[in-house]
């Protein structure tokens, strides 16, 4: 399948206001930066898996088993720091990476045990690897608070040590010096204040110099003067050197810890671009989940069937304003392989027409799409749309002249597996030459066998979609007496156009409108002058006359060589036939063989095996003969005699030599089973084993065993047994 949608042809059906309200579901920004690089996939195989996927987790929605949050937060840069030598992190930054593994191992492990419900996105998993080194390394040296743990080194936990020990001697000795002040009478009422995190005594002015210390600043009045005491000052500059060296001890640290995890940068990556996919997954999911989207049957055979199919975007707006959207049910196949819309304006041409072609590129582009369960379609390799105005300014083209150059674009991709979608077939120019041209391109389309669906107000191309064997009418219903539209597609029927009826409703004055009647019934007069001139042509037309008598002839010679090609043709279907009952007859033959061999299997009577292969033998030839009789001579009859014994000695000892196999087979399979049943027997089951009831079918995970009972766990389910009533099946992976 070739990429062959343009940017224009989604442009054309908003499939950016659709990604754009796809992006409004996902949980982190990666995710909605992908969602809106969203585009239709070209190769099939990746079409079904994302789809899948989309499904998988749409279904998680409807059962307990729902896919564990995966929310992450983008850690691109640190992963490029990281990659750099001798380079480091800061804490919260090893911490988001610790997040984002445990959430990757998280998944794996819920769909490691949840495969069965979902394989795709268990695919999607599996090339992932599954390490908690990552995380266990940044737990052991960083705390869930963001600092670097005391026993990160020994290093820094007596730095630690060290500067607790300071500061116990900075308090004291802090504590003595207000005493010793406060008795002498030296301090202001508030006794003390911090500046720059350092306590410092509140002294009068008028006693700084009797308090010895160093002087840090002053109040705004200049009453106060705020003075480190002198004992604490050598305590307050070891304390800094200790903090300056705790500070280098946590950079080595830190350090190390990248340089341990570095080799991880890559798998980083892919935890990074795992968890964005499934944010995209999980996205299309929930907006499924708001448009009531479905995924369609996907079908080889070349055929749209979208049955009360939304357009997502006009659904959306029309429920939260609270209006009722009218479905749409289309179909396209080989029998109906155009369909050319006609009607009023303002009566849901257009929008039939985008819904079809965005309903198919969001399919094609991995989205589910709102239609009925028992919709189906195939895929396209190209869709073309010729949606709106398109006046280029810039190339200074006419509305005409942009479309004819969009038909040449058409008519050159154009083919069997195309589906192509344009609104108002043929405007724009003169309507009688415009429509002649219209004609032309679509039967061009028709000739190409490609699927499309038109509007137009032409009669001409009305008129020939009647006269197309594969191309149909279809209209939008419109209430002729109120004049009201009913958004609703009737296929099989062109449509009026209401103009004067909808000019009237729209306030033009009736006077302007039964003159406009008038001129065209003036117009009629002229046309019936007109056809009087045809008269003259009568002659021109005998003379056609007699040459279509000839080509008559002709046409009749044409349908002899017809039924002679029809003759041939009966005696090969006769000859087909009698193939089709030679093969039915050899299979039924075959059936029978294998009914006598299985019931000698397993009654291992040889002698009831020779009687009712003889019965049956004999039946066969009696019906052989009946239709085929044979007239015998004494010497024919004879040498079948001998015949005949020497097949019943053959298949004799074939009987005995089966006999002697089987009987050798059994004993083997008899040893076999006895030995396995030891080795089941001497078993000693463990956790994780799969095991199943001796009685039973089900297959289920030993969660734990507790003296001589297991607990199952069958998914849905957990059950306990004995462990003699256990059968293993499979030993649990190391």
């Amino acid at each position: 399948m070739t990429k062959n949608i343009s940017e224009k042809t989604l442009q054309d059906l908003e499939f950016t206001t659709v990604l754009e309200q796809v992006a409004e579901y996902c949980i982190s920004n990666l995710g909605k930066e992908q969602t809106l690089q969203i585009h239709p996939i070209s190769n099939k195989r990746k079409l079904f898996f994302e789809l899948n996927m989309v499904n998988e987790y749409l279904s998680s929605f409807e059962n307990e088993n729902r896919i564990p949050n995966h929310y992450f937060e983008n850690i691109s840069e640190e992963i490029k720091r990281l990659a750099i030598e001798n380079s480091f992190l800061e804490t919260e930054g090893f911490l988001k990476v610790a997040t984002v593994t445990e959430t990757v191992n998280e998944q794996k492990k819920f769909l490691n045990k949840f495969k069965d419900y979902y394989p795709t996105i268990f695919t999607l998993s599996e090339s992932i690897e599954f390490t908690t080194f990552v995380s266990d390394s940044i737990k052991k040296i960083i705390t869930s608070y963001g600092e670097v743990a005391n026993n990160a080194s020994p290093a820094l936990k007596q730095i630690r040590k060290d500067i607790n020990n300071v500061r116990g001697k900075i308090s004291e000795s802090f504590s003595h010096a207000l005493s010793r002040n406060i008795a002498s009478g030296y301090l202001d009422d508030i006794k003390e204040t911090v500046i720059d995190n350092q306590r410092v005594l509140a002294v009068t002015a008028m006693h700084r110099r009797k308090v010895k210390g160093s002087l840090l600043g002053s109040s705004k009045s200049g009453n106060i003067v705020y003075i480190a005491p002198q004992a604490t000052l050598a305590y307050s500059r070891e304390l800094q050197n200790l903090i300056y060296e705790e500070k280098q001890e946590v950079v080595r640290i830190l350090r190390a810890l990248a340089t341990e995890i570095r080799p991880y940068t890559s798998l980083l990556n892919e935890y990074i671009a795992f968890l964005t996919h499934i944010d995209l997954v999980g996205a299309k999911a929930k907006y499924a989940v708001s448009i009531n989207g479905l995924l369609p049957k996907i079908t080889k055979e070349k055929k749209i069937y979208f049955k009360d199919a939304f357009h997502p975007v006009l659904w959306k707006k029309n429920t939260a304003q609270n209006i009722k959207t009218i479905p749409q049910t289309i179909r396209l196949d080989e029998k109906q392989q155009i369909i050319v819309i006609s009607g009023p304006n303002a009566g849901g041409k257009s929008i039939t027409l985008k819904t079809i072609g965005l309903l198919q590129v969001m399919l094609q582009s991995g989205l589910l799409i709102p239609v009925h369960e028992r919709s189906e379609t195939t895929l396209f390799n190209t869709v073309l749309t010729d949606i709106g105005d398109n006046q280029s300014i810039e190339n200074q083209l006419s509305t005409y002249s942009y479309r004819l150059k969009n038909m040449r674009s058409f008519l050159k991709k154009c083919n069997d597996n195309t589906l192509f979608l344009i609104d108002e077939f043929g405007t724009g120019s003169d309507p009688e030459l415009g429509g002649a041209l219209a004609e032309i391109f679509l039967e061009e389309f028709y000739e190409k066998k490609a699927f499309g669906i038109i509007t137009t107000h032409y009669a001409n191309l009305k008129v020939l979609a009647n006269e197309l064997d594969n191309v149909t009418n279809a209209n939008m219903q419109f209430d002729e007496r109120t004049l009201e539209p009913l958004y609703k597609l009737f296929v099989g029927q062109a449509g009026s156009s209401f103009t004067f009826e909808v000019a009237q409703k729209n306030g033009i004055p009736y006077s302007l409108i039964n003159r406009a009647k008038k001129r065209v019934e003036t117009e009629k007069v002229r046309l019936d002058k007109t056809i009087s001139k045809l008269q003259k042509e009568r002659n021109r037309l005998q003379k056609t006359s007699d040459s279509l008598v000839k080509q008559k002839s002709k046409g009749q010679e044409h349908i002899e060589n017809l039924q002679e090609k029809e003759l041939k043709l009966q005696d090969k279907l006769s000859g087909f036939q009698e193939l089709y009952d030679n093969n039915q007859r050899m299979l039924s033959l075959g059936r029978k063989v294998n009914e006598l061999l299985n019931k000698y299997f397993q009654t291992n009577n040889k002698k009831e095996l020779s009687t009712n292969f003889l019965k049956w033998v004999t039946s066969e030839k009696t019906k052989h003969l009946k239709k085929n009789p044979i007239k015998k001579t004494k010497i024919q009859k004879k040498e079948e005699k001998i015949t005949a014994k020497k097949q019943q000695e053959a298949i004799k000892k074939v009987e005995k030599e089966v006999l002697q196999k089987v009987v050798k087979v059994r004993e083997e399979k008899k040893k076999e089973a006895e030995k396995i049943t030891k080795e089941k027997a001497a078993y000693i089951y463990k956790v994780n084993d799969r095991v199943r009831l001796i009685d039973g079918n089900a297959v289920g995970t030993i969660d734990k065993i507790e003296k001589k009972k297991a607990f199952i766990n069958y998914g849905l389910f957990t059950t306990e047994a004995k462990i003699e009533q256990l059968e293993l099946v499979e030993r649990a992976k190391r």
